[in-house]
């Protein structure tokens, strides 16, 4: 009896061994890794809003965009065009950077910014309104330095500069029409009109030195680098990772267009979006969060 027992055993463990050695092994299913524009995808999935986006490494020339030719209403984005009008009127020599504005009750304009703060009076050179027309989105700046040169002359400019769906239509609050804002689809955009593609294009010629000199142009990266708004692609980034930027809020709209200085390159993007359904000026605005997190998958999908 244990002979058979053991001859039993015997046989099963070889008729396992030859069944092991016969049957294949299973494959391991191959997953492909998602693309850039399928990551922005997903993320913005379950988004209640309309997105816009131009990104672009500036050292690969690889870049990535979403409805990026599509005209936008720009908010305070428009700033950084109105300040590249000044640094070219003051290289022809028209305005000069000691000229001065005196701040009064009737053009003082609420919102963002400092000198709404100031004592009606107060003196303000032309140097210091720009440097708070994007350091810290100062209305009252804005207005005052387009009173001086004209959104017929920030247009001009960017024409000039290949911009063409860059528009400066009025100042903030109103008044100071440009000649585009008699257009009537211009009046949906407000205060000014681009294209992400147009605004990362305006921020590519200034890193490059191309915007009415290099060393105006380095001038005004720096300005921007001073930028205080960073709820959006400067988010939680290293003090060891500069951001030159500007952003721009609506009740329904957020903006931002940036260049991010990584060690996998300088990316540079344009983000906005709209038609959100909560107004919010928090810092966790849903659009701001989305910005953030768009621009570490840019990053990410960009980079070196």
């Amino acid at each position: 009896m244990l002979k058979k027992i053991i001859v039993i055993a015997f046989l099963l463990i070889v008729s396992q061994s030859v069944f092991a050695q016969k049957a294949k092994p299973t494959a391991t299913p191959i997953v492909a890794a998602q693309t850039l524009d399928e990551k922005i995808k997903a993320e913005l999935q379950n988004f209640n809003g309309k997105v816009w986006i131009y990104a672009k490494n500036l050292d690969t020339g690889k870049d990535y965009g979403l409805r990026a030719d599509e005209q936008v209403r720009t908010a305070s984005t428009i700033k950084l065009p109105i300040m590249t009008e000044v640094f070219h009127q003051i290289a022809q020599g028209k305005i000069n950077w000691a000229d001065e504005f005196t701040l009064t009750k009737a053009n003082k304009q609420a919102g963002s910014g400092t000198l709404g703060e100031f004592s009606d009076g107060a003196k303000m050179d032309l140097k210091s309104a720009t440097n708070l027309m994007i350091v810290v989105s100062d209305n009252t700046a804005t207005n005052l330095i387009l009173d001086k040169i004209s959104s017929n002359s920030v247009n001009a400019f960017m024409d000039s500069l290949g911009l063409k769906q860059t528009k400066s239509l009025r100042k903030i609050g109103g008044g100071g029409d440009a000649k585009a804002y008699d257009e009537p689809l211009n009046k949906l955009f407000g205060i000014g009109v681009s294209s992400p593609k147009d605004m990362a294009k305006l921020l590519e010629m200034l890193e490059r030195g191309e915007v009415v000199s290099k060393e105006a142009s380095a001038e005004m990266i720096a300005i921007l680098k001073r930028q205080q708004y960073t709820d959006g692609i400067g988010r939680n980034l290293l003090d060891t990772v500069p951001v030159a930027s500007k952003s721009g809020a609506l009740d329904r709209l957020r903006s931002d267009v940036g260049i991010i200085y990584t060690r996998r390159g300088r990316i540079l993007m344009a983000i906005t979006v709209d038609d959100m359904p909560v107004v919010s000026y928090g810092m966790d605005n849903a659009g701001n969060e989305l910005i953030w997190r768009l621009s570490q998958i840019l990053q990410d999908g960009l980079g070196k």
